[in-house]
C-alpha cells in the first residue's frame, strides 16, 4: 500500500481523507510537464496571460462557498475569514492581470547606443513551497505575479491541506489555464531538497517557518537558484501615550486574532507605554474575554480550532514556560476539555525577554503585553527581536508615529494606526529571520525574472 498523507479536522481530530503520496515517476512526469508548458507560456503575449489569470479570478468566485467549507473543514479556518481569504486571492490575480504588462515594460536607459533598455524575461518552472494557514492565498499570492510574468509553477504545498492543495489544481484547469501552469505534488517535507536540486526548477518560493526557510535557502544555495522566503514574524504593536484607546483596542483585537492567531503577521507583541498600560490591558482584557471558540463553520466563533493539536500543544508549553518565569496570566491559557484543537483567547502580561512570550513567536490566539517606560524605550523593545515580518505604530501624531515607522522601526511592513496586512499593491517580505525579498506590488512580479540588458549600437 503507498504511504498516505492524511487531512484531520482540527475541530473534531477525526481523518476527512487520505491521499497517496507522489511517486517518482508522476514527480518526473510534471516537471516535463512543466518544462513543456513554460516554453509555450512564456511566449504568450500579456494579453493572452491576463485572460487566463481573469478566468482563474471568475473560477475561484465560483466555487468559492466550496473552497471556504473545505478550508474550515482541513485547517479549522472561521468560515468568515475563509471568504476574505478566497476573494482576495481572485482580486490579487485580477490585480496582476490588469498591472502585469506595465510592471515588467521594457525600461529604456540612454546611454551612447543606438538603442538600450532593460527587459523583464521569466525563468522557468518556480518551485512554491507552501504552508497551511492560509491555504489558498499563499498559492496565489507567489503564482499570480510570477505566472503572469511568463512562469509556471510547481506546488508543493502543506501536507494537512492536500485537498485544499489539489482542488487550486483543479480550478485552475476548470478555468482553462494550460495544462501545467500549476501542478501539485503531493510529497513529504523530506523530498523537497531532491526537488530544488532538480535542474529544471529554476527558482523557489516559500512561505513558512525560519528553520524550513533556512534549509531551503541552503539547497537554493547550493544549486545557485534564486529564492524567496517569508518566514515567521513576532510583530510588535506599539501603543504610545497619546493613541487613541478606541482605535489600539479594535486593532489589537483584530490583530491578534486573525486566522484564530495563526498568521506571520499577527499582532503578538503589545508594547504599551507605562502611562497608558492599566487602560490597555483593562479595556484589551474585557474584549478578548468575549471572544468565543469553537465550529470554524459557525459564524459566531471568532477563533477556530488550531490546525493541529502538535501546534495548540506547542503554543501551551509556551504559555506556561512564560507564566513560570514571570509573566502574568490574565485570561485563557488552558487547554479546553473537548474534541479538536483549541485553544482560547489568551493575554499574558508583565512578559519580559527571556520568556517564550517575548523571545519566541506565538502562532495561535495569545497576546503578549509588555510595558515600556516612554517612546524611545518602545522602539527599542519593539526591535529587540530576531524577527522584522512587520509593526504597527498607535499614536494620535500621525507625522510622528509615521517618522518611527519610516526610519526606526525594523520591519517590511510597517502600519500606522492599522493593523498589519498584505495588499496586491504593496511589496510584502521581512528582513532578519523573517527572510528576503519580497511578493506582490512591482517588486514582486520582478522576483522571478531575468532583469536583462539589451544594448543596441
Amino acid at each position: 500500500m503507498p504511504e498516505q498523507l492524511v487531512s484531520i479536522n482540527p475541530a473534531t481530530g477525526k481523518a476527512l481523507a487520505s491521499y497517496a503520496i507522489h511517486d517518482e515517476k508522476k514527480v518526473e512526469k510534471a516537471l516535463q510537464q512543466s518544462v513543456k508548458t513554460f516554453e509555450e507560456w512564456r511566449m504568450l503575449p500579456f494579453t493572452k496571460r491576463a485572460t487566463v489569470l481573469k478566468n482563474i479570478a471568475k473560477q475561484i468566485r465560483k466555487e468559492k462557498d466550496e473552497l471556504v467549507k473545505l478550508a474550515a473543514k482541513e485547517m479549522g479556518k472561521p468560515i468568515q475569514q475563509g471568504c476574505y481569504e478566497v476573494e482576495k486571492c481572485a482580486s490579487t490575480l485580477d490585480f496582476y492581470a490588469k498591472e502585469g504588462a506595465k510592471f515588467l515594460a521594457n525600461e529604456v536607459v540612454k546611454t551612447d547606443a543606438l538603442k538600450s533598455y532593460v527587459s523583464f524575461q521569466p525563468l522557468g518552472p518556480v518551485l512554491a513551497i507552501m504552508p497551511w494557514n492560509f491555504p489558498y492565498w499563499q498559492v496565489f499570492r507567489a503564482m499570480a505575479p510570477a505566472v503572469m510574468a511568463g512562469n509556471v509553477i510547481v506546488l508543493k504545498h502543506a501536507s494537512n491541506v492536500s485537498g485544499c492543495a489539489l482542488a487550486i489544481e483543479q480550478l485552475i484547469l476548470k478555468a482553462g489555464a494550460p495544462k501545467g501552469l500549476l501542478q501539485t505534488l503531493l510529497l513529504p517535507s523530506s523530498r523537497i531538497e531532491s526537488l530544488i536540486d532538480d535542474s529544471r526548477i529554476a527558482a523557489v518560493t516559500l512561505t513558512g517557518s525560519t528553520a524550513a526557510g533556512s534549509k531551503v535557502a541552503e539547497a537554493a544555495g547550493r544549486n545557485l537558484k534564486k529564492v524567496v522566503l517569508e518566514l515567521g514574524g513576532s510583530d510588535p504593536y506599539i501603543i504610545l501615550a497619546d493613541a487613541n484607546m478606541d482605535t489600539a483596542i479594535e486593532i489589537a483585537v483584530r490583530g491578534r486574532l486573525v486566522n484564530s492567531g495563526q498568521s506571520c503577521i499577527a499582532a503578538k507583541r503589545f508594547v504599551v507605554d507605562k502611562r497608558v498600560k492599566k487602560e490597555f490591558v483593562v479595556r484589551f482584557l474585557e474584549k478578548m474575554k468575549t471572544v468565543t471558540y469553537g465550529d470554524p463553520m459557525d459564524e459566531k466563533n471568532r477563533i477556530g480550532p488550531m490546525a493541529r493539536v502538535d501546534l495548540r500543544d506547542q503554543l501551551h508549553e509556551q504559555v506556561l514556560a512564560s507564566i513560570a518565569k514571570g509573566a502574568k496570566l490574565l485570561c485563557g491559557g488552558f487547554i479546553p476539555d473537548v474534541a479538536g484543537a483549541f485553544y482560547p483567547a489568551t493575554v499574558l502580561t508583565n512578559v519580559k525577554k527571556g520568556m517564550p512570550a517575548y523571545d519566541e513567536e506565538l502562532f495561535g490566539p495569545v497576546a503578549a503585553i509588555i510595558e515600556a517606560k516612554n517612546e524611545k524605550d518602545a522602539m527599542r523593545i519593539a526591535n529587540d527581536s530576531i524577527y522584522g515580518l512587520g509593526g504597527g505604530i498607535i499614536s494620535k501624531n500621525r507625522a510622528r508615529a509615521e517618522k518611527l515607522a519610516a526610519n526606526e522601526l525594523q520591519a517590511g511592513s510597517c502600519f500606522v494606526n492599522d493593523f498589519v496586512h498584505s495588499d496586491q499593491r504593496l511589496p510584502f517580505g521581512g528582513i532578519k529571520q523573517s527572510g528576503y525579498g519580497r511578493e506582490l506590488g512591482t517588486f514582486g512580479i520582478r522576483e522571478f525574472v531575468n532583469i536583462k540588458t539589451v544594448f543596441v549600437k
